[in-house]
């Protein structure tokens, strides 16, 4: 039989091997690991600085009269004439149009349309609408293809970045800045431009040629 003391021995040798297991484990689990190092400040504020807007040019219509009116907006993209609406601007407030770069191009064409008394700021210059929200891409055939034909008119910004129009009473105006203001176009009463009612519009549509070649 062994001697005692040697199984004395094994029984420590293996509670030795435990211990230095249970040990390991122990550290393995519950030792504190280190944060993840917050980036740097800079790193942080270049990140910020890259996800901001570059600041942007506006088109802005307010209206001057008692009544609400509805207004449309057109003028050319890359990819040919674009015409968008409506924007409904209540008495004495302003709505934005268009935001982006305004400079870009210098000529830009508005219709609207006074909700309650019938009267509209239009002109000789037609593109498509409808009477629900609305984007429409191209002024050709517009009857043809479901639209209404509405004679907007034309507004020189001069490649301003940033334009307001003030519809007031019989007129319009309009300038970079309240000291800037444009000739007034009259206020049109009576029936709406179109084929059905009214006069019959002339054939003026934008086009690369003339007042906007841009």
């Amino acid at each position: 039989m062994p001697h005692r003391d040697q199984i004395l021995r094994i029984y420590l040798a293996i509670g030795g091997v435990l211990a230095a297991a249970l040990l390991a484990l122990g550290l393995y689990f519950f030792w504190p690991r280190d944060a993840a190092a917050p980036a740097p400040a800079a790193v942080a504020e270049t990140a910020d600085a890259a996800a901001a807007p570059a600041e942007a040019g506006e088109f802005r219509v307010c209206n001057q009269v008692a009544n609400r009116v509805s207004i449309a907006f057109g003028y050319k993209t890359d990819k040919g004439w674009q015409s968008e609406g409506w924007w409904v601007a209540e008495p004495g407030a302003c709505v934005s149009v268009y935001r982006g770069d305004l400079g870009s191009r210098r000529y830009y064409y508005l219709y609207a349309a006074d909700d309650i008394g019938g009267g509209a700021w239009d002109g000789s210059v037609y593109m498509c609408t409808r009477d629900e929200t609305f984007t429409i891409f191209g002024v050709e055939d517009c009857l043809a293809r479901g639209y209404e034909r509405t004679g907007f008119f034309e507004v020189d910004t001069k490649n301003s970045s940033n334009w307001t129009l003030q519809l007031t009473e019989g007129a319009v105006t309009g300038g970079e800045d309240a000291g800037t203001l444009d000739p007034a176009t009259p206020l049109e009463e009576g029936a709406p431009l179109g084929e059905e009612g009214g006069a019959a519009p002339d054939e003026s549509v934008p086009t690369d040629e003339g007042t906007d070649s841009q």
